[in-house]
């Protein structure tokens, strides 16, 4: 079954796969090229059976290997070639009760998700990620950038989104490892709450925000979005998210965007900077949703869009970012390969099988499926944000 799949889907680049018993068939022609050696015979089976999730179970537990060519390869040439089949498949019957299974996002199971990915030890996170900890899309402006110089950039251009001006206070929600909180705060004068649902992300954070001076100015709370009240001094200047809402859940998009629409001052603006799909809605790819990030979810812009609209918020501004991402996920792979020796002897060898088949499958998906990081700018009323984008520029 699975060779007869391979022979009707590969059609570019060029997959070879080796049978455990040596026999070898070839699939599809021309670049790129990759192989895949199957140890275990009943593989098959099972990835024929169920690829959305077999495919990455079975790699993970040590069943098949990417032969001599690497991983990115391997999944390069699937999913480029399996895109259609698999985004016919997205929209299942009884879609509705499926979001409520998997994406019934209650504030208790927000934090019990979170923790299943983001409170893995910092040693982990501190050796492929760059040297400010960001840990989600960064902005290649231009060619030739490293990876640090490519965060630095998507934070002057969240600030500039933000219309950032000294001693404005601004709320991070799913402030992570607080690396935009540090930076806005040092570059552009101004106050931050961030929100975590992350033990380990807050203990770094508050630790990092005392090392560098800054933690009368940037201030961490361990609470979901949907806790946090209005402080004291009044709703906040500014409001951003970065790399939160894919947590969110389809079912809660709407008491976000309320409450961001409750934090906000009427004269401030807010930015949401997420990972989306530019296909109708569909679902969470189940190895992804099991392994790595439960209860998580790609939104499509329509989705954000009707859930914006029965608040008093208005989008003024949505950028669509592409091949991004997949370039900062190729970037990850390297440094992660780099010290996958350590990270094995550090965890196991099931988990950085695991680990590098999350950030292979994510970078090949980024480039050859629907997903694109949108950038969806908001204020409550004209005049807060220029009506032309040339301030972006200057």
């Amino acid at each position: 079954m699975l060779l007869e799949l391979l022979e009707r889907q590969i059609r570019r680049g060029t997959l070879v796969v080796q049978l455990p018993g040596g026999i070898t068939h070839v699939f599809g022609e021309g670049e790129p090229r990759a192989e895949i050696r199957f140890r275990e015979p009943s593989a098959m089976a099972r990835i024929a059976h169920d690829p959305a999730f077999e495919f990455g179970n079975t790699y993970m537990e040590g069943a098949w290997d990417a032969g001599g060519a690497d991983l990115r390869a391997v999944l390069d040439v699937t999913v480029r070639n399996f895109a259609s089949l698999l985004n016919q498949r997205a929209m299942l019957p009884m879609r509705w009760l499926r979001v409520v299974l998997e994406q019934g996002n209650r504030v208790r199971r927000a934090y019990l998700n979170v923790a299943h990915h983001y409170d893995l030890d910092e040693w982990l996170f501190r050796r492929f990620l760059d040297s400010e900890m960001f840990y989600s899309c960064a902005y290649f402006e231009r060619e030739g950038m490293t990876l640090e110089e490519a965060q630095l950039a998507k934070c002057r251009l969240i600030a500039r989104k933000l219309l950032l001006e000294p001693g404005m206070r601004v709320l991070d929600i799913g402030s992570g490892w607080g690396a935009l909180a540090f930076r806005l705060a040092s570059d552009f004068d101004v106050q931050v709450d961030g929100l975590t649902l992350s033990r380990e992300q807050l203990r770094v954070a508050e630790a990092e925000a005392a090392r560098r001076g800054l933690a009368e100015r940037v201030r961490f709370h361990y609470c979901d979005y949907r806790e946090h009240a209005v402080p004291a001094a009044g709703p906040y200047d500014r409001i951003v998210s970065v790399g939160m809402f894919e947590h969110v859940g389809q079912p809660y998009f709407e008491a976000f965007f309320q409450q961001v629409d409750r934090l906000l001052a009427d004269d401030g603006a807010a930015l949401l900077h997420t990972i989306g799909r530019t296909q109708p809605p569909g679902g969470t790819n189940p190895w992804i949703r099991r392994y790595i990030f439960p209860g998580g979810y790609t939104p499509a812009l329509s989705e954000i869009v009707a859930a914006i609209e029965p608040t008093a918020l208005m989008t003024t501004d949505v950028e669509v970012w592409r091949l991004h991402y997949a370039d900062t996920l190729a970037e990850w792979f390297r440094r992660f390969q780099a010290v996958r020796r350590d990270a094995a002897a550090h965890f196991d060898e099931r988990f950085c099988r695991m680990w590098e088949f999350y950030l292979a499958s994510t970078e090949a998906a980024f480039r050859h499926w629907d997903e694109v990081v949108f950038h969806v700018q908001m204020a409550k009323r004209h005049g807060v944000v220029p009506t032309t984008r040339d301030y972006l520029a200057r």
